[in-house]
């Protein structure tokens, strides 16, 4: 007896001893790791690494920078099922510990001793995970483990337990760049988290102790297996029934990588905003949490990229097939095949037999089946889900092609079956000029195995199609303000980054001619009826051979006013303008449109747009004709704020046109916002003339495919360089001017001119973008006045003399009156100069 009473006293001391050894041992810790800890206030302040984001002028998502995507969420927006998943797979004590729990230590500590000092496994709590993500290195020693728990216990009495779980849950990596559980809900599952089903939320709950190896991309078997361990756990801690868990552990793998989905799709401005934040922010641009608010309109953009991509795949159409994009792709696939790790399961298989089975039944339903299509359809739908898509064309697969009909097929597995109206079209291409004959049945068009591209139309029909061999831009801008509403600076970002609306330097050919004549308008030396002869003329342009221009339809009218000739194009007359003018006098007014002189060549051809200029450019040039005068320059970027917008970086306060200010007014007020007012750069008389003039273009000259919108307030201006390798047309109402440019980045000719390809495009965008907008014209200024002029001379009528058409002028600046019938005669018996010699100019 007194054996028992002296061994248990002998035990009892021994464990109060190795308990205040203990203590002393953690109190010892405490003492000596203490100074050196990082201060665990700053959790409170923490910013996180997070994208550049960029956003329409209403705040829609066009584009994601950063190597880290992140979405960060705060407590209460976490579903329970969630915060149930990660408790049940990395600490199921974490409500109730006080940010170390002693069983996982323990369990460590064995793993520790075994390992001779090595971390292996266990034992960190979610508040211990926090402390080594936030403020720790990821080394596995033994110091590292003890400075996580002393933070971790200084964490729990600085935060709450809400506040270290959502620190916990918007830091942690979860594989394929998406860091927090937001930002893996959407690349795994393409939806927000409280859209997840149970399966894909203990699936993205599996993730944080092995991304790369839970990965459901990587391994579906594996991830299968861990996420219906979390699902066991769940049922054990009382967090789901046996129904929920039955049905969940039954559910196929439903992860694919979904990139950023952005909302409106403007990847061309998206990367000018990226490198504009480059140059404003250095390398901290991609991780700062900067968010860009562009000025483009989340309306006007998708106009502009469907109209585009429509009008060149419309004009690739025009000029034939040029073949499949790729041959028999089925003899040169490459299988890749991912090698998949099996270790590291104990925990999860020791815990229930079950969990391997429902993992391979589940993957097995996973595994997509295609009825009737043989065994070449596994290959080819690898090589559909590594073909990127083009805006509006799909790439598909031939599977069979006979007779008048084709059956492909695209990602995803759909079958489509084109029939001969989508497929007649394919004539050979020969040259840009000309076409072989219609083909007579589907297998000479493409064969089976051959990848090709289709369009699916809004009525489920499929037409066979291929990337436009032209390329092209479209930039929309307010005229008032200069800013940029829509901007495609080619048919898909995917297949060309390189944006032609900003960077494309082009002849811009006759829609350069109207800066020419409203510069002789401004000047006073000619009028809207001036008449100047339109014949042929040999130039000295600098070097041993002379210039010879001609008008585009090869022939010549003889002595025209100004206003048809401008209609009509005429370049003889333009040219004939620009020399009264002089070249020095007229490049330096040109300034004032935004043309830097240095680009504009020293040399007649000017007058015919031989200047190399950006669509761009061009644009912001026709703003100023748009608004009334003023120098307004073209800006993209609204605003740029950190932190969900809670800190302005920079705010944007263009020059504005304002025709209703005084002379000499500074600033102007709009929308209680003051803003600088625009200097005016053109007088307003001879920019509504001209306006006037433009809109005869469209009325009877060559913009007459703009009378399709029926509306009264567009005026514009097509445009073709020499040998048709440029097509232009611009053109705008008061609210907005837009332009569109069509040509080959090869500078070949697409052997058409502006009012075949570049109009229908601007017409299909103005439809859309001013559908339901009232007219919007600028009222006429007081110093222009409408007289009766005769038409085959320009010169003013008087009262008394019947006849005549009427036009508009400059009151200071009006024409000479039409002699009477005695002294026309007079005239005309001194004789006259012909109009079919040509003139000599050097």
């Amino acid at each position: 007896m007194k054996f028992f009473r002296t061994l248990i006293l002998s035990l009892f001391s021994l464990i109060v001893a190795l308990i205040g050894a203990a203590a002393l041992a953690v109190v010892g810790a405490a003492i000596y790791f203490s100074p050196g800890l990082p201060d665990v206030r700053q959790l409170q302040d923490f910013e996180l690494h997070t994208p550049l984001r960029i956003f329409t002028n209403d705040g829609k998502l066009i584009g994601e920078f950063g190597e880290e995507r992140r979405m960060a969420i705060d407590f209460d927006e976490i579903p329970q099922d969630m915060i149930n998943a990660l408790v049940a797979a990395e600490d199921t004590n974490y409500f109730d510990h006080a940010g170390v729990d002693p069983r996982g230590l323990a369990r460590a500590a064995v793993e520790l001793v075994q390992s001779g000092g090595t971390i292996q496994s266990g034992g960190s709590t979610i508040t211990m995970q926090v402390a080594r993500n936030y403020m720790l290195t990821l080394d596995q020693t033994f110091t590292r483990k003890i400075r996580e728990i002393l933070l971790a216990l200084q964490m729990e009495k600085l935060l709450s337990k809400e506040e270290i779980f959502e620190l916990y849950v918007n830091k942690i990596f979860l594989g394929n760049r998406a860091y927090g559980i937001a930002a893996a809900s959407e690349t795994y599952y393409d939806k927000p988290l409280a859209e997840l089903s149970l399966a894909e939320t203990a699936m993205i709950a599996g993730l944080p102790k092995a991304p790369s190896a839970f990965n459901p991309l990587a391994n579906s078997e594996r991830s299968l297996i861990r996420r219906n361990w979390i699902l066991f756990r769940m049922r054990e801690l009382g967090y789901i029934d046996d129904e929920m868990y039955q049905e969940a552990v039954q559910a196929p793998v439903t992860a694919r990588r979904h990139f950023t989905q952005t909302e409106v799709d403007a990847a061309y401005v998206s990367e000018m905003a990226r490198q504009y934040a480059i140059e404003r922010f250095g390398d901290t641009a991609y991780t700062g949490g900067y968010r860009i608010y562009t000025t483009i309109d989340s309306e006007l953009q998708p106009f502009a990229r469907q109209a585009l991509a429509n009008g060149l795949i419309a004009y690739d159409l025009r000029h034939g097939w040029r073949g499949p994009e790729q041959r028999d792709i089925a003899s040169s696939l490459v299988e890749a095949q991912e090698q998949t790790a099996t270790q590291g399961l104990e925990e999860e298989l020791a815990e229930s037999p079950e969990i391997r089975q429902t993992a391979r039944q589940a993957a097995q339903r996973s595994q997509t089946e295609i009825a009737g299509i043989d065994g070449d359809v596994s290959n080819w739908l690898q090589v559909l889900e590594r073909t990127p898509n083009y805006g509006l064309l799909r790439a598909a697969i031939v599977v069979e092609s006979s007779g008048r009909e084709m059956k492909v097929l695209v990602r995803g597995g759909e079958l489509h079956t084109i029939d001969w109206s989508g497929l007649s079209w394919a004539r050979q291409y020969l040259s840009p000029r000309s076409r072989g004959a219609e083909p007579s049945s589907a297998d000479q068009i493409a064969v089976r195995g051959d990848l090709v591209r289709v369009v699916v139309n809004e009525d489920g029909s499929v037409r066979l199609s291929q990337r436009p061999d032209a390329e092209g831009s479209l930039v929309a801008q307010d005229p008032r303000t200069g800013a940029i509403l829509a901007l495609q600076g080619g048919f898909d970002f995917n297949a060309s980054k390189f944006n032609r609306a900003v960077q494309a330097q082009r002849q811009s050919g006759s829609i350069f001619k109207p800066f020419i004549y409203l510069a002789a308008l401004e000047d006073g030396e000619m009028n809207a009826a001036s008449v100047v002869n339109d014949s042929p003329v040999v130039l000295n342009d600098g070097s041993s051979s002379l210039w010879r221009p001609v008008n585009s339809s090869r022939d010549f009218q003889g002595p025209m006013r100004l206003r048809p000739a401008l209609a009509r194009s005429r370049n003889l007359v333009t040219i004939r303008v620009l020399q009264t003018m002089g070249l020095d006098h007229t490049i330096n007014y040109l300034e004032g449109f935004g043309f830097a002189p240095s680009r504009l060549p020293r040399g007649l051809s000017l007058a015919l747009g031989s200047a190399d200029l950006t669509p761009m450019e061009m644009t912001n040039a026709y703003a100023v004709i748009a608004n009334g005068g003023f120098q307004v320059a073209p800006w993209f970027i609204q605003r740029v704020t950190r932190n969900d917008d809670n800190e302005l970086i920079d705010e944007a306060t263009p020059q504005v046109a304002c025709p209703s200010c005084a002379e000499g007014q500074e600033t102007v007020e709009i929308d209680g916002k003051e803003y600088p007012v625009a200097a005016r750069v053109a007088d307003a008389a001879a920019v509504y003339i001209l306006r006037d003039m433009l809109r005869d273009v469209i009325t009877s000259g060559t913009g007459r495919g703009a009378l399709s919108l029926n509306r009264d307030d567009i005026v514009g201006k097509t445009g073709t360089t020499n040998n048709q390798r440029d097509a232009w047309f611009a053109g705008f109402n008061s609210d907005l001017v837009t332009t569109v440019w069509v040509g080959k980045d090869s500078n070949e000719t697409i052997a058409e001119y502006g009012a075949n390809v570049a109009l229908p495009i601007w017409v299909e965008f103005m439809g859309d973008a001013l559908s339901g907008k009232p007219s919007a014209i600028p009222e006429r200024p007081s110093s222009v006045v409408s007289l009766r002029v005769d038409s085959g001379t320009g010169r003013r009528l008087r009262d008394g003399q019947s006849g005549g058409i009427s036009e508009l002028f400059h009151r200071d600046h009006l024409p000479d009156y039409q002699p009477s019938r005695i002294s026309r005669e007079l005239e005309e018996v001194g004789g006259s100069q012909g109009s079919g010699a040509a003139e000599s100019i050097f």
